[in-house]
């Protein structure tokens, strides 16, 4: 199983529960050439190839272009995804869990590499809106899917 970087400079953690079907859920995040749709904080996405352990996927974020490789994808229930732009390594987590009539999201990503190190508080605060915004955009769209 593959993990985040625990001992990076910048690690963030969170969960949110969505009021959805899990497969509604997992569809929306692993359809990856659509996460324009719904994520604000995305301006371009494609998947090169189908989603499976070691495609790619090009996408723009924050003024970013960065490509990111799947590391560990378990349907329905994990991906794992890792890349690096300038300069820094990120490795992110998904888990997604039925919680009852909901589904519990679980996100890790670790930051690390020099940019890092020289920004740390910055870069966590950074991370830590985006992933926030990520997982609240998630929400909104899956339960409007009802």
């Amino acid at each position: 199983m593959h993990t985040i970087d625990t001992a990076a400079p910048v690690v963030v953690r969170l969960t949110t529960l969505i009021d959805a079907p899990l497969d509604t859920v997992w569809s929306l995040h692993t359809d990856i050439d659509n996460w324009p749709v719904w994520n604000v904080d995305i301006d371009q996405a494609k998947l090169a190839g189908p989603l499976a352990v070691g495609s790619s996927f090009i996408w723009r974020t924050h003024g970013l272009s960065i490509t990111s490789t799947i590391r560990e994808l378990v349907p329905g229930r994990r991906i794992v995804w890792g890349g690096t732009v300038e300069g820094i390594v990120g490795i992110h987590t998904w888990t997604f869990e039925q919680s009852g009539d909901r589904v519990a999201v679980h996100t890790e990503e670790s930051w690390s590499g020099t940019p890092v190190e020289a920004a740390v508080e910055e870069l966590a605060t950074a991370l830590q809106t985006s992933l926030e915004n990520w997982l609240d955009c998630l929400k909104s769209r899956a339960e409007q899917k009802l």
